[in-house]
């Protein structure tokens, strides 16, 4: 049985992103204090009633206006009240399982580690939970005084540095990752090209190999490697969507180098 009196819960915060996330935003941070004693909502100007539910939902907000992915995160730890923290989207669901295996690390005190890897569970727009394919892990339970998130505008993710304890958990955290594949290709999409601008130019014959070759290359590995042929049509559609946005980024950044020969004289 999960306890709700705050006091009782393990001494964690959580910190959630936000902008124009209405529907979604509430389930988010109700599941979270089922774990966490607070919830910080870092909004970048909604103009829909993210706010306002946020709030209803239980949450601290503050408004921040848009420094860039890694730096709106910072803007949350900072926020926090505890030093063990929990990173969340507004998408992403801490499932009964999770938040039962969060309590039991503090249950004896400290965690016997510093970072927390969790499996991140597809739940695509029929509401199936992808339990066949293959979760990835990301790095989302975290000791501050150890690692912080990178202060970027395009990465919102830690590099873990050798000599820190890594231990990963087995509850899944729901990502509600799309409504449907027009919305996941949009955001994929604007993420890719967020992104591209802060990658190096690296080493031209591999941009033009990923260019001619990585599309199907990197489809395949999601589908079969992944597993996501066992999702379906809609793992079909995630594994070609996230295919084509990981080849468009190396297309975009040929493109760069190719403007760049042409500034230069070069060929």
């Amino acid at each position: 049985m999960l306890a709700f009196n705050p006091e009782a819960l393990p001494p964690l915060s959580c910190y959630i992103r936000t902008q124009n996330e209405e529907t979604r935003v509430g389930a988010a941070i109700i599941a979270a204090l089922a774990v966490a004693r607070e919830v910080i909502v870092i909004d970048s100007g909604s103009t829909d009633g993210t706010v306002a539910v946020a709030e209803a939902a239980g949450a601290r907000v503050v408004e921040q206006p848009w420094l860039g992915v890694g730096h709106q995160k910072r803007v949350g730890e900072d926020a926090c009240r505890h030093d063990w923290l929990l990173d969340l989207d507004a998408d992403e669901i801490v499932s009964g399982e999770l938040a039962q295996e969060i309590q039991a690390l503090f249950a004896g005190g400290a965690p016997d580690a510093d970072i927390f890897q969790l499996p991140l569970v597809t739940v695509d727009p029929s509401g199936r939970i992808w339990r066949r394919a293959r979760a990835s892990h990301r790095a989302k339970l975290y000791d501050r005084r150890k690692i912080r998130m990178p202060a970027h505008g395009a990465w919102d993710q830690f590099r873990i540095p050798a000599g820190l304890r890594v231990r990963r958990l087995n509850g899944a955290l729901l990502h509600h990752a799309f409504d449907d594949i027009g919305h996941l290709s949009r955001k994929q999409t604007s993420a890719m090209i967020r992104r591209v601008r802060y990658l190096n130019d690296g080493w031209r014959a591999a941009t033009v190999l990923r260019v001619l070759f990585g599309l199907p290359v990197f489809f395949l590995r999601n589908y079969l490697l992944r597993g996501q042929w066992r999702e379906g049509r809609y793992g079909f559609l995630f594994a070609l969507s996230t295919a084509y946005n990981h080849w468009l980024r190396y297309a975009l950044l040929y493109e760069r180098q190719r403007a760049r020969d042409d500034e230069d004289g070069g060929c």
